[in-house]
């Protein structure tokens, strides 16, 4: 019996550290940043159990088999598509600004489009306007209206954009919604999906979250877009989610969301149709290519107006691309750059290149909210200030609620905005989506914006940031171990 024992023990302690040997071999062949792998190993190996239940649940990008093979099928079409789309030659920009001809020509290389110009687009600020303004062209809309967030939550305006949609829906205009399945999770339990599909709206819940499958896909791989496209013509993009400000998260004590929507007219639109056809077909298995554009239909007063280009990530489109988007950017700043973003824990690479920018005499500004709703990237991201301002970055920390605008602004003519935070997550994960334009018309309108945030922010001195309590620091550094993973 004794013997029997011991040969099941060494058999148990054989199949441990064949496990640990297993999930290290996974970690080390999968092409990661070293910090990154460093990271997993440190974690795996001090707690060895947890460690590899983590990893195997969020430490390989897993859209799961069947939507994986769906993403790979569809690229035919969508490679069809794009090249059709070319022969509308006068949609095209064919010359750049200095500052962005670079990162056009990345664009234009990695996703087979030059720039779209002749685009019409507005900046709103205000949830109150941009939600009238969405509920207005609702009302207008003639055959389709397709809708994707992260976040749809009841209460306030939210209410009458619903509505709106399922009268639009009544009416006869085919209406498709895709919401997030862990963000939208207070939506999905209410009664207003059902509402919903009995008025007509196809609403489909991406990325299900179930405990059945965590092992299968990975269940923090989320779908963060936020985008509206009607008839193929009028589109909205930025950093809001379908939620009232003075409904939502009201007991957290950060106070409102501040954001930022971009509301487009022109062939821009059809552009990011594409994306919204590949992102359905993905999770629901249906081919819906969008029309061309209409060539015709150029609402700016001039036929070159507004150049803007489509950065689409995540699972089935190019790797890494807004990476070497903020990096390009980065790199090609000559004056000045200021950034926004709630969540900052920039790769090694991307943090380089803002200090570098700073070193080499572009006055660089970075805003963020001085309350955070995530406690993890709130301390993480305060292990990165030392560097920044060693470097000569402006931080500030935005007072007047959650600043959850994404926008980059280089040398006041190119312009980032979209769903995009400045951490892991965001830039190799999710499915984001960027708004890149290159005019200093919108430039201008961007940079009363951000001036805006930050006369409501508080700088912070480096000399004052040196004689923080120790123990804040211990908990950064802490913290700052895990960022390669946040």
């Amino acid at each position: 019996m004794t013997t029997l024992y011991t040969i099941i023990n060494w058999l148990m302690l054989f199949g441990y550290w064949l496990l640990i040997a297993g999930v290290t071999l996974r970690v080390l062949m999968k092409r990661r940043t070293v910090p990154a792998a460093m990271a997993w190993l440190l974690v795996i190996y001090i707690l060895p159990l947890v460690g590899i239940i983590t990893y195997l649940l969020f430490g390989e990008l897993n859209l799961g088999k069947r939507r994986a093979e769906r993403s790979k099928a569809m690229w035919s079409s969508t490679t069809q598509w794009i090249e059709d789309i070319k022969g509308c030659r006068r949609i095209f920009a064919t010359e750049n600004s200095e500052v962005a001809r670079s990162l056009f020509q990345l664009c234009k290389h990695r996703q087979g489009m030059r720039g779209l110009k002749g685009n019409q687009i507005e900046l709103l600020t205000n949830t109150d306007d941009a939600m009238e303004m969405l509920i207005r062209d609702i009302g207008l809309a003639k055959n389709t209206i397709d809708m994707v967030f992260y976040i749809w939550e009841s209460g306030g305006l939210v209410d009458k954009v619903t509505e709106a949609l399922m009268i639009a829906a009544r009416r006869g205009i085919r209406c498709r919604l895709m919401l997030d399945s862990a963000g939208s999770v207070n939506f999905f339990r209410s009664l207003y999906p059902t509402l919903m599909r009995e008025a007509g709206v196809n609403v489909v819940e991406a990325l299900h979250v179930s405990l059945l499958r965590v092992f299968l896909r990975r269940m923090d791989l989320r779908q963060h877009r936020k985008m509206i496209l009607i008839d193929n013509h009028i589109s909205y993009a930025g950093s809001m989610n379908m939620v009232d400000p003075r409904f939502f998260k009201q007991d957290t004590g950060i106070g409102p969301w501040v954001d930022m929507m971009a509301r487009m007219e022109g062939p821009v639109t059809p552009a990011m149709g594409i994306i919204f056809s590949c992102d359905w077909e993905i999770e629901t298995g249906e081919r819906i290519l969008p029309p061309p554009p209409d060539v015709n239909i150029i609402p700016f007063e001039q036929a070159s107006g507004h150049t803007i280009h489509i950065i689409a990530s995540g699972p089935g489109f190019p790797e890494g691309m807004i990476h070497q988007a903020l990096l390009t950017s980065l790199y090609a700043a000559r004056k000045q750059v200021v950034m926004t973003t709630p969540y900052l824990v920039p790769s090694d690479d991307l943090l380089h290149a803002i200090c570098t920018a700073a070193q080499r005499g572009v006055e660089v500004h970075i805003i963020v909210p001085r309350n955070n709703d995530s406690m993890l990237v709130g301390w993480a991201s305060r292990a990165f200030f030392t560097e920044l301002l060693e470097a000569g970055v402006l931080i500030h920390q935005f007072e007047g609620g959650l600043l959850h605008t994404k926008s980059v602004l280089i040398d006041g003519q190119l312009s980032l905005i979209g769903t995009v935070n400045l951490d892991m997550r965001s830039l190799w994960l999710n499915f984001e989506i960027t708004l890149v334009i290159d005019d200093d018309d919108f430039g201008r309108d961007l940079a009363h914006i951000q001036k805006d945030y930050i006369a409501r922010s508080y700088p912070i001195y480096s000399q004052k940031w040196s004689q923080r309590p120790y123990w804040q620091r211990i908990v950064e550094r802490l913290f700052y171990f895990f960022s390669p993973l946040l």
